[in-house]
């Protein structure tokens, strides 16, 4: 059994109340996904964490799914979902690779600094364009650890054994632009704040979807 939740249970309460390292670049990053949302789209958030963007971005859905394989993350995120009232918002304790999800099902998909903790983060890409309905957005943004500390492809092992470090894929943005473009989306923004911040990508399915 995947044991890796227990890392982020540990995190999470210093994870809920840390600082932004970059406002800025995080409110652009809202704004971003903001515009993309209406009260008739289905929107699905991978890797909640504590809720925060959750809480932020699903008054102006039809219904905001947002989930994270931290029992405790979400705990949290639903300790603060009951004070905001939020109708269209479901917190729900789940590992992405483990969700029943429909082609053609939702209209965007969010996953903010998740990918690179994937066990699989090719195939997460390839679910989420299935999940998506035609013209539907995926929002990311990753830290691509391959262009400024390659070497901790070779530590991060180690570290996760110790429970030092969670789970780490280490690769390039040109590797990850690659597999996005390469699972058929077309990418519409793309943009760093800053060097080692993450990746901030947005790419559409197209309207007529790959067969």
């Amino acid at each position: 059994m995947d044991r890796s939740y227990k890392f982020w249970d540990r995190m999470s309460r210093r994870y809920s109340q840390h600082p932004l390292a970059d406002e800025r670049a995080y409110l652009r990053k809202l704004q971003a996904m903001r515009a993309e949302l209406d009260p008739y789209l289905d929107v699905l958030e991978f890797g909640c964490g504590t809720g925060a963007t959750a809480l932020i971005l699903a008054p102006h859905a039809r219904h905001y799914r947002a989930v994270d394989f931290s029992p405790r993350m979400i705990e949290i995120a639903q300790e603060k979902a009951a004070r905001s009232h939020i109708e269209s918002l479901t917190f729900e304790c789940a590992a992405f690779e483990a969700l029943e999800l429909a082609d053609d099902s939702v209209d965007v998909v969010i996953g903010m600094s998740v990918l690179h903790l994937q066990r699989d983060w090719r195939d997460v890409i390839a679910r989420v364009y299935r999940a998506l309905r035609p013209g539907g957005v995926f929002f990311s943004s990753t830290a691509c650890i391959g262009d400024f500390m390659p070497a901790l492809r070779y530590v991060a092992p180690a570290g996760r054994m110790l429970g030092a470090l969670p789970r780490l894929n280490v690769f390039r943005r040109a590797e990850l632009t690659q597999c996005i473009v390469d699972t058929g989306f077309i990418i519409e923004q793309q943009w760093q704040p800053a060097e080692k911040q993450g990746v901030f990508i947005a790419a559409a399915k197209a309207e007529q979807g790959r067969g």
